[in-house]
């Protein structure tokens, strides 16, 4: 009853604009399939409340980066990893720490949308909790399905008819909407994987205007292999590379206004501009 008390209070958590996410940290992390390396001591800093962007050629680890950081990489059979990946100073791999734990405090939006077709948009946005196991008060519900789409850029378009399947929807709003799944339950951080690559320019517009408003509330981490879009939407950038004497790593990273105007490595300038990947 205690639980269902505090629930009925703040259902999902604090309130938006309390905090600022939190400060994701890779440090000398390396991981393998099987007896393939594909990341090399990758280290990097990823602030709370700001939109970190990943870039780089095909191939080069960025996907595989991403998935380390909310324990998706440990799902693959053949994955090994090495270093550490702290959440607020705390190693999300160590061994006190619960693999739903992290993932309900580091949601994942993937390259293409993935709603449950048959669910209602509603109940789109409610699996979020369901599948972590959080719990509201069924008179809470509707309000978490309005904030949560209104957090996400979609509930003026979709407000009337929340009961149609989340299917249905076009490419971009089911985007939006597996955002809204994703931010159910409040993350502090929320990774993007090329949340835009199967979107028209104007849905890609919506998604990028998303971002700019999740970034007041939450830290961003974002893969992109469009050039524009991470010096649109992110404070800091990180140039991954792989090499044929080494395996995937970060060349360089550092503010993004930086990286495109001023990098310190000439791979870095030949990336950006276009002359390779």
């Amino acid at each position: 009853m205690t639980t269902d008390t505090r629930l009925d209070v703040h259902p999902i958590g604090p309130d938006p604009g309390t905090r600022r996410g939190s400060t994701l940290e890779a440090v000398g992390v390396s991981a393998w399939f099987g007896d393939r390396k594909v990341l090399d001591r990758v280290s990097l800093t990823m602030s709370a409340g700001q939109v970190t962007a990943l870039i780089g050629p095909s191939g080069c680890g960025k996907s595989t980066f991403l998935r380390i950081l909310n324990r998706m990489h440990e799902l693959v059979p053949s994955a090994a990893l090495a270093g550490e990946v702290r959440l607020d100073g705390t190693d999300i791999y160590d061994e006190s720490q619960r693999i739903t734990g992290t993932r309900r405090r580091v949601g994942m939006v993937f390259q293409k949308p993935n709603p449950f077709p048959a669910m209602t948009i509603a109940d789109n946005v409610l699996a979020g909790l369901r599948l972590t196991g959080t719990k509201v008060s069924r008179g809470h519900r509707d309000d978490v399905v309005e904030e949560c789409l209104t957090r996400a850029g979609l509930w003026q378009e979709v407000k009337d008819r929340l009961k149609s399947r989340g299917g249905a929807l076009s490419g971009g709003q089911q985007q939006r909407l597996c955002i809204a799944r994703s931010l159910a339950v409040r993350p502090d951080v929320l990774l993007m994987d090329e949340p835009c690559s199967a979107l028209d320019p104007t849905s890609t517009r919506r998604i990028e205007e998303t971002i700019a408003v999740l970034s007041q509330e939450v830290t961003i981490v974002i893969v992109t292999h469009n050039m524009q879009q991470a010096a649109r939407v992110s404070q800091d950038c990180a140039f991954f590379l792989a090499e044929a004497r080494q395996p995937g790593h970060i060349v360089e990273s550092g503010p993004t206004k930086k990286i495109f105007s001023t990098p310190d490595d000439p791979r870095t300038s030949d990336y950006i501009n276009g002359r390779f990947g």
